[in-house]
């Protein structure tokens, strides 16, 4: 059974791209203004939200649908553990906690769980294909804008996947055999849609203190929009 869902995902989610590539916090970040306060706390944030949805996906494993998508070498909990211990200290657990977006994702994410556990194919396919899409792109920008030398972007570095190109077309085409129906597919493109949203809203948090940091002016002549350009720091291509 073919449901061409990587492509439907692809077409399905053009326009949520375009948005998540237009928020001020992402804008800026691409263009190399990274600052390092409302980064940490994005990494904050990302460890809880890929904690709920590694432990659902652990969860559900065995899942006739899942299970085709379960992918263990994925996971960023341990390597958003080894920032966080760099960012916060060795004391870190006592320190961090989800922002109010990172909990309405995090909650999303038990809720599918729940209630159809086949959407969280969506979560999935929105965070780990982004990451993998521009991780490298993104760790070098990160490390030149706040002068790291090796530490502090551990998140980027999947150590388990040697080659990732041929990961994500093995990704895509175990996406295009799951055992779905045209209407599945449909459901897990609206929550990929919604993910896109929950990520989004989590960017948008952070450009306060961002805003704070370098002022407003220049976070205005960042963010003035321009032509539009590629960026994968938070969407899956």
């Amino acid at each position: 059974m073919s449901s061409n869902l990587a492509t439907k995902l692809r077409e399905g989610t053009k326009k949520s791209h375009s948005m998540a590539e237009n928020v001020g916090f992402v804008k800026c970040f691409l263009k190399g203004t990274v600052e390092k306060s409302s980064y940490r706390t994005l990494v904050r944030n990302l460890y809880f939200v890929y904690s709920a949805m590694e432990e659902e996906m652990e969860r559900h494993r065995n899942h006739p649908i899942l299970s085709q998508i379960y992918f263990p070498e994925l996971n960023r909990k341990a390597s958003l553990e080894q920032d966080l211990a760099f960012y916060y200290g060795s004391n870190w657990r006592e320190q961090v906690a989800p922002s109010e977006a990172a909990q309405a994702y995090i909650q999303r994410i038990r809720e599918v769980s729940e209630t159809a556990p086949e959407l969280l194919v969506a979560h999935s396919y929105t965070r780990y294909l982004g990451d993998l899409s521009g991780g490298q792109i993104l760790k070098g920008i990160a490390q030149r804008a706040m002068n790291l030398e090796g530490d502090g972007t551990a998140f980027y570095e999947f150590e388990q996947i040697t080659d990732e190109k041929a990961f994500k077309t093995q990704y895509r085409e175990a996406m295009n055999n799951l055992p779905i129906d045209d209407a599945d597919a449909d459901r897990i493109v609206d929550e990929a849609n919604h993910a896109f949203g929950l990520n989004m809203n989590m960017f948008k948090e952070l450009e306060g203190s961002l805003i704070k940091a370098i002022g407003q002016m220049v976070f205005n002549a960042l963010t003035r929009r321009r032509n539009r350009n590629n960026t994968e720091l938070a969407t899956a291509e």
